[in-house]
């Protein structure tokens, strides 16, 4: 479970390896105070996306429990990025990853997070090995919910008040697929 062949290409977009190069636009959507809130974090400075961007363009391992692969989301032929998606390894042993995703609030109500998602876990599927491959929301995130479900993944849980976020119990809902009812997130 190493292997994984970057950049991929949809309909309308390039989804490649973060670049140092590619500051200015993870910034203008880590920032936002909007963005965070589902991250259960603060905005991201300046400075800490600097360092995020450091660290994807140093390389991915895909080996152990804990290591992820961060991919940038650019509009076609475009260079600047409009968001991420992330395969996290949750279980080397189990083949279990964990996806999620983030844009730019800019680029929002365009279907952007489900083609990205479903590249994404596509890739997982088909080139990482994933057996079971999960997503963790808020369940205010309404956005993510529907790409969830376009996606065709089944809700399997919902957790009441499991995080805290500043002052805000938070509750999720986990959605998953497996590798076997995967048919290119089509449902």
């Amino acid at each position: 479970m190493t292997a994984f062949s970057l950049p991929v290409t949809t309909e309308r977009l390039v989804l490649r390896l973060f670049t140092t190069h590619d500051l200015d636009d993870l910034y203008a959507y880590q920032s936002l105070p909007d963005v965070a809130r589902f991250l259960y974090r603060p905005p991201l400075t300046r400075e800490q996306c600097a360092e995020k961007l450091a660290q994807r363009a140093a390389g991915t391992a895909w080996a152990e429990d804990g290591d992820s692969l961060t991919i940038a989301v650019c509009q076609g032929d475009e260079e600047s990025v409009v968001g991420e998606v992330v395969l996290k390894l949750a279980s080397a042993s189990a083949r279990q990853a964990e996806i999620g995703w983030v844009f730019n609030p800019a680029h929002g109500g365009r279907g952007y997070a489900t083609e990205a998602a479903r590249a994404a876990a596509s890739l997982a599927f088909t080139e990482l090995g994933v057996h079971r491959l999960f997503a963790r929301l808020d369940v205010l995130n309404t956005g993510s919910v529907r790409v969830c479900e376009r996606l065709g993944m089944r809700r399997e849980a919902h957790l009441v008040e499991n995080d805290l976020d500043g002052e805000r119990w938070g509750s999720e809902y986990v959605y998953a697929s497996l590798a076997r009812e995967w048919k290119d997130g089509r449902g």
